[in-house]
């Protein structure tokens, strides 16, 4: 059984009252995965959000058959399959469990309904996505900048 303080935990939840917590515990679902369970893959569609409770969640793409890279990491406490929030939507990369994981699953459908039956909770969770957001963008921008600068023909063009 979830509890308020199991969703408290979630990043995202953690500035929500109680009242709004209780509306969300009933959609809640908990699941286990071991070590590399694939737990959707890119161009499936997004019909769940996820949230951490516990382990650890690689998001992947592949490049070509042989070729995966790691987009990045989700550690306990944060969310991933964001594009359930967006109707008719797919996902965009691989979830994989790189440990065993225990997982909440929020069907997406019934999240956005609940965020457009109650405005404040939905602006709560907006902000709070447009901060994650945020951070993952500059992490992502100095990434790509740390790799292009790298490139034999580009740091010739800079002078490095």
């Amino acid at each position: 059984m979830v509890s308020i303080e199991d969703l408290r935990s979630v990043v995202l939840f953690e500035h929500l009252t109680d009242p709004m917590l209780e509306q969300l515990l009933p959609m809640v679902q908990v699941e286990s995965f071991g070590e590399r369970h694939v737990i959707y893959e890119a161009g499936t569609a997004a019909d769940h959000f996820y949230s951490l409770k516990r382990g650890k969640v690689l998001l992947e793409a592949e490049l070509a058959p042989a070729v995966i890279i790691a987009l990045g990491a989700i550690k306990s406490g944060y969310s991933f399959g964001w594009s359930a929030l967006l109707r008719g939507e797919s996902h965009t990369s691989y979830a994989v469990s790189a440990e065993p994981s225990e997982i909440f699953l929020l069907p997406g459908d019934k999240l956005t309904a609940l965020l457009d039956r109650d405005p404040a909770m939905g602006y709560l969770l907006m902000k709070k996505m447009a901060v994650i957001f945020g951070n993952r963008l500059e992490r992502r921008t100095a990434q790509f900048l740390n790799v292009i600068t790298k490139h034999p023909e580009i740091a010739e063009l800079l002078g490095l």
